[in-house]
């Protein structure tokens, strides 16, 4: 559960203050509601509503009047990531001055400079080429991210768990948005759009477990389920996991391309949608089992699978009704959100597997 624990550890013991709680939580969902305008997106056919990246137009940031309610939608999603990316940032700096201090924030923050510097000669100079400059831009500016955490993270001596999920986040956003921009210079390609998804379901997965942690009482843990209970529970997320998969695969080889002139060649959807419910079936059956066993031995996973088994089930009911009334829009964007509700869930399932050692 997440319930606010005390530390004994005074080498662990930090403030964990309510702007950094409601962020956290805003963050959460702000990557779950990213999934849905992304859904929404390609749904109503607007995946090229912005035909460049990053601006929306040759001439336009934001969408002109010619490109109808399908560019508002296009530069609605990508205006949310700018949102999710900015509660990112203020999650990751409210969690170093927690964790260390405005020591480790200034530090963070010159590998910022230091990363735009690089970022800004980046573009300079891949420009007068006609490169795709701001991708040359992008990317260097991920590269600052990626060892301003390396390097925050070797020094942070105090809940490096919560730093490391903070990092991962920040930049998985960047990532994300530099993915956004080849689904369009790709014209949607079906693998590229499916990875989009899945990465912005892997940050819902992220942002969930720092919540989890951020509550949770630092410090060793062990192991608070029979192993064989554990061993299955891993053996669930990789049926949840692999029906994730398949339905990837089956939306990017079917009706709902994310845009009217894009035709998707790929797989037959039809065969797919069926085994896309097999391991959907599985997961059902192992998420049961898991639940039944969990309130029989009284452990502390119970009200966590619960609410797991329940958004499988509502998924499951989703799922059979899109493909009986014909793939309605709805109903599909409805079907990808609950995946990554369902995969927060199984998330704080595992993690609390284990509990911190002086917990009973």
């Amino acid at each position: 559960m997440l319930t606010s624990s005390a530390t004994s550890s005074a080498d662990t013991r930090i403030v964990i203050g309510a702007p950094l709680r409601v962020l956290a939580w805003l963050s959460f969902l702000a990557e779950v509601i990213i999934i849905g305008t992304g859904g929404a997106v390609r749904l109503t056919g607007s995946g090229l509503g912005c035909s460049e990246w990053p601006l929306c137009t040759p001439e336009s940031l934001v969408p002109l009047p010619e490109q109808g309610i399908h560019g508002i939608i296009e530069f609605g999603n990508r205006t949310m990531t700018g949102l999710v990316g900015i509660l990112a940032l203020a999650v990751l700096l409210l969690t170093l001055a927690a964790i260390g201090g405005a020591a480790l924030v200034k530090r963070a923050v010159w590998f910022a400079i230091g990363g735009v510097v690089a970022a800004v000669i980046a573009y300079a100079v891949t420009a007068p080429f006609g490169l795709p400059a701001f991708g040359f831009f992008s990317g260097a500016l991920l590269i600052a991210v990626l060892v301003a955490m390396v390097d925050s993270v070797r020094r942070t001596t105090r809940r490096r768990d919560l730093s490391m999920l903070a990092w991962i986040v920040l930049a998985g956003v960047m990532a994300q948005a530099v993915v956004g921009g080849l689904a369009v210079v790709t014209d949607l390609n079906a693998f590229v759009v499916g990875f989009h998804y899945v990465s912005s379901l892997l940050l819902v997965c992220v942002t969930a477990a720092y919540l989890v942690r951020l509550y949770a009482a630092p410090g060793a843990r062990e192991r608070a389920v029979p192993r064989w209970f554990a061993i299955l529970t891993h053996v669930t997320g990789l049926a949840l996991a692999a029906t994730i998969f398949f339905g990837v695969l089956t939306t990017g080889s079917g009706p709902h391309s994310g845009d009217a002139d894009i035709v998707r060649t790929g797989f037959d959807a039809t065969i797919l949608a069926h085994v896309h419910s097999w391991p959907g079936y599985i997961l059902a059956a192992l998420v049961a089992a898991l639940t039944v066993s969990a309130w029989m031995l009284k452990l502390p996973v119970r009200r966590w699978l619960l609410v797991l088994a329940g958004a499988i089930l509502v998924q499951i009911a989703v799922g059979v009704w899109q493909a009986r009334d014909g793939l309605p829009e709805i109903l599909v964007g409805i079907h990808m959100v609950l995946a990554s509700l369902s995969a927060a869930a199984y998330t704080v399932v595992v993690l609390n597997l284990k509990q911190p050692v002086d917990a009973g």
